[in-house]
């Protein structure tokens, strides 16, 4: 695993790290014996998309899809032709509710990430059908790390919490120069809360008020119809 080169900048160090060298060592044996989601070449493709002085806004998810075909290192993310998850589907719900627009055909929000929004897990990797087993590991302390990263940049951001989980990270945020948009999360046990939050207006909102131009959350269609 390689860190893209802007987050090399202000992470390297990171990698040199004991807590980081054991979970490299515990990766290389877990793709060994099993397989891992997603893929080694997709596991920073948060960072990749995303650049660190592109950073506009922080959404953080947990862990990533545990099941074949989702996961590829964006948080609530999954590449055509895999059908949205749940969580992603009652997203689209709240979106088109939210800001309007046609839900997406689709589940790939890389179209979000090149705008600058960092779809970062907590977590990064996963064993194959069983979801948090890659919990306590050591990604916690990395990603943690990637959002003290973002909260020293001298450019607002905003960070787009999710759920109880989430919410605790906004500890790490300095409340005086970034904006916080916490709401519910969007998982079917708790999309009846997250519904109506209207997150999106609330980010994009944030972001004018800080000068930084809106995000465009319409994803283009796949379907060749007009």
């Amino acid at each position: 695993m390689e860190l893209p080169p802007s987050w090399h900048a202000v992470l390297g160090t990171e990698l040199d790290k004991p807590y980081f060298r054991a979970l490299v060592a515990f990766l290389e044996e877990e793709r060994r014996a099993r397989t891992v989601f997603p893929p080694e070449a997709d596991v920073f493709n948060a960072l990749r998309l995303t650049p660190y002085e592109n950073v506009k806004v922080l959404l953080l998810g947990q862990d990533p899809y545990h099941d074949d075909g989702q996961a590829h290192g964006l948080c609530f993310s999954v590449k055509p032709p895999t059908p949205p998850p749940p969580s992603l589907r009652n997203m689209f719900k709240e979106l088109r509710d939210d800001v309007g627009g046609a839900v997406a055909d689709h589940g790939d929000l890389s179209a979000w990430a090149r705008q600058g929004v960092l779809l970062l897990n907590a977590v990064l990797t996963v064993a194959a059908h069983e979801p948090g087993s890659h919990k306590g590991r050591g990604w916690e302390t990395f990603t943690d790390a990637v959002i003290e990263r973002v909260n020293a940049r001298p450019t607002p951001v905003v960070f787009c919490l999710w759920g109880n989980w989430a919410k605790k990270k906004a500890a790490l945020v300095d409340r005086t120069r970034h904006a916080v948009v916490e709401c519910a999360h969007p998982s079917p046990l708790s999309a009846k809360a997250f519904f109506g939050s209207r997150p999106f207006s609330k980010v994009n909102a944030a972001l004018v008020t800080r000068g930084q131009a809106p995000i465009d959350w319409q994803l283009a269609s796949l379907s060749h119809e007009p």
